[in-house]
């Protein structure tokens, strides 16, 4: 099964989102890795843009950390989620893909509770890996270089991290206190100026941990201190003392990384099949009808790039190692297709039971979808 993001098209004319939308699908295409939500396919009806994406039924962390446990995770959860996490980002720093928007509600747990890094609409792929500027984000979670307008890399999204582990442990974000209201302006003075505080509830590892990655200068920043390839960050992320050494009092253990890449630990926690993770199960917004907007044929033709399908890259793969495909580009000499892509029967081969000799080699599609022709 999977979830269907549909796009109402009027809407996203409304909101200048015409770029936005294409480039998610765009980045959706390239990604191959289980930390990160995939894409099954796309296409366009009407009236809406539609993603085909990979179902997640546990809810988000969001609803989690505020709904069932309001004080925070323990550790070893946490632990859990970050090192999946690391390993999402890992993947799409090494696709050239900088994420932008980490937060609790873009973390979505499966029916097992592993979780994966979803909603791409603010991701931007980096050419030649050139830093970027623009205030893009989510206030509260935009790193210091964001807020400056200053140019930034692949940092912002290990400063993204720690701000998620610092809530999943603390219960809140690093620079917002719990049910807090308070303007833009003072939040990101906060991310500027002030120093994160820590409780109790952080082990000495999950302490250092968090503060290399709320490092304000992003050279000294946890993730980014090592000078090569992009996916380099999760290296550094993966060798410090919250993920390699244990702890008695908190749970938490070594985390055994090409098991984790395997899909092969248990989660800390599996949501019930029953149970609904959502605050509301029917949001009564997204049914709501845009007026005074209309489609011209410009809108049409750029929508159209949207329906272009997708065809997903473990299949890819899996027909380019099988070789599948290696005889649809070779022809004959008359230019007719070769006996195998013919659906009538070659001249020396004639149904069972006739006494004539087969030629012995089964047809392609045949021996694609193992039939006896």
């Amino acid at each position: 099964m999977y979830a269907l993001k549909k796009l109402e098209k009027k809407r996203v004319k409304k909101r200048h989102a015409e770029t936005l939308s294409l480039n998610e699908k765009q980045i959706l295409q390239k990604i191959n890795s289980p930390f990160v939500v995939s894409l099954a396919y796309a296409y366009e009806t009407k009236d809406a843009l539609c993603l085909v994406l990979t179902l997640m039924n546990g809810g988000d962390l969001k609803f989690h950390l505020y709904n069932l446990m309001p004080g925070g995770f323990e550790e070893k959860r946490v632990q859990f989620y970050a090192a999946e996490i690391t390993l999402g980002l890992q993947h799409l720093h090494a696709e050239r893909i900088l994420y932008r928007d980490l937060k609790p509600e873009n973390i979505l747990l499966d029916d097992y509770g592993h979780v994966r890094i979803s909603d791409l609409g603010l991701a931007v792929e980096l050419k030649d890996n050139e830093p970027i500027r623009g205030r893009v984000g989510t206030v509260g979670y935009m790193a210091p270089e964001i807020v400056k307008n200053e140019r930034y890399s692949y940092g912002v999204d290990w400063w993204g991290v720690g701000c998620l582990i610092y809530e999943m442990i603390e219960g809140k974000a690093p620079f917002r206190q719990r049910k807090e209201k308070v303007k833009r302006e003072e939040v990101e003075r906060r991310v500027r100026e002030d120093q994160e505080k820590y409780s109790d509830k952080f082990s000495e590892a999950a302490r250092t941990l968090c503060r290399g990655l709320l490092h304000k200068e992003p050279n000294f920043r946890l993730g980014c201190r090592r000078v090569g390839r992009p996916e380099d960050g999760a290296e550094e992320m993966k060798v410090h003392p919250f993920f390699t050494q244990g702890d008695s009092h908190t749970g938490r253990e070594p985390v055994p990384w090409k098991k984790m890449e395997a899909g092969k630990l248990t989660p800390p926690f599996c949501p019930d099949p029953r149970a609904v993770y959502a605050k509301d199960v029917l949001d009564i917004e997204q049914f709501s009808t845009v007026k005074g907007v209309r489609l011209d044929a410009a809108d049409n033709q750029f929508y159209s790039k949207f329906n272009t399908g997708r065809v997903s890259i473990p299949w890819q793969n899996e027909m380019i190692e099988t070789e599948c495909f290696q005889e649809l580009n070779v022809m004959e000499i008359n230019g007719t297709l070769v006996a195998d892509l013919r659906s009538d029967p070659p001249a020396n081969c004639i149904g069972e039971g006739s006494g004539a000799v087969s030629n012995g080699r089964s047809g392609f599609f045949a021996r694609l979808f193992k039939r006896k022709v």
